[in-house]
């Protein structure tokens, strides 16, 4: 099977074709940051970078290309933003490059990640490839929760009263694992990771800051060295910071000494990527293409109904 990888990162997708047993001649990826080639290139040095999509045309691209894979970028559609400029966004308008390239190749299979968006952008990309998408929560097969949507023609379907063809691929199985399985050390109150982002490699400089934003919005993921330290930590924010605002909060206290993020190996744990995958990059930098990645082993229970 040839494939062509579009926004391909560092090549998850490529692992999970592997992982499915899928066997690729050749492994064609369209990338531009360096980071996410360096780590694609070391772990599959057989892959032929390709450079910016908004340069790619599909007479450049040799022999055919049996499947069609990539996720475009997400950061107008997100719920995280304020302003959602959808399919008009400076970014999220990249996917219009993965149509264009999905008509000049015409692989027999395609498949394309995004978030859960707003009924009108989700009606164009569904209208324009010809189908309407899954949604899997990435929880079912990984400590991490992380609600995405495919549209792929792979696997069964249905079609609709109003003629629309459906992806019918079930839902993977849930495996049940628990955040605190992948732990190194640690303590965690939490069932699952809250869904790993690009933001994850710029994480806050001291303790306090960061159980602050965990305490109150949620939107991170911290460690405890117990549960009795995530106890002493609410109970000393309760008596001397609530209400506060991040930039007034002065810690005079070591209660907060020990809180930490996840680790890389556990970064990439959530996202069902091979121990050590990243290695050749930092936390913070492995961070930043891991929540930018796919969970393999949603892609995975996809590509295992390629034919």
């Amino acid at each position: 099977m040839n494939v062509l990888s579009l926004f391909d990162g560092m090549s998850c997708g490529q692992i999970a074709l592997e992982r499915a047993g899928i066997k690729v001649e050749k492994y064609y990826a369209s990338e531009i940051k360096l980071h996410a080639i360096k780590v694609t290139q070391h772990n599959y040095p057989k892959t032929i970078q390709l450079g910016d999509v908004t340069k790619l045309k599909g007479e450049d691209i040799p022999g055919r290309i049996d499947l069609l894979i990539g996720g475009s970028p997400c950061q107008d559609f997100s719920q995280a933003n304020k302003i959602k400029d959808g399919l008009k966004g400076t970014k999220s308008n990249l996917f219009y490059e993965y149509y264009r390239l999905l008509q000049e190749v015409n692989p027999k299979y395609y498949l394309l990640e995004n978030v859960e968006m707003d009924t009108k952008e989700y009606a164009e990309i569904s209208k324009l490839l010809g189908t309407f998408p899954i949604k899997i929560n990435s929880e079912l097969v990984a400590p991490q929760l992380r609600s995405r949507v495919y549209w792929t023609n792979i696997g069964p379907e249905f079609i609709d009263l109003l003629g629309e063809r459906h992806c019918d691929i079930r839902q993977p199985k849930d495996k049940k694992d628990k955040l605190s399985n992948i732990l190194q050390d640690g303590y965690t109150e939490k069932n699952k990771a809250r869904c790993l982002l690009e933001s994850d490699s710029r994480p806050l400089s001291t303790p306090v800051k960061m159980f602050h934003r965990y305490y109150t919005s949620g939107f991170t993921t911290l460690i405890f060295n117990s549960k009795a330290h995530l106890e002493d930590c609410k109970k000393y924010y309760n008596e001397n910071y609530n209400g506060m605002a991040a930039e007034d909060i002065k810690c005079d206290s070591n209660v907060f000494d020990g809180v930490r993020y996840l680790t890389q190996n556990e970064l990439e744990k959530c996202q069902t990527i091979p121990s050590g995958y990243t290695n050749i990059l930092n936390r913070n930098d492995a961070a930043s293409l891991l929540g930018d990645g796919w969970t393999v082993d949603v892609i995975a229970h996809i590509f295992k109904h390629l034919k």
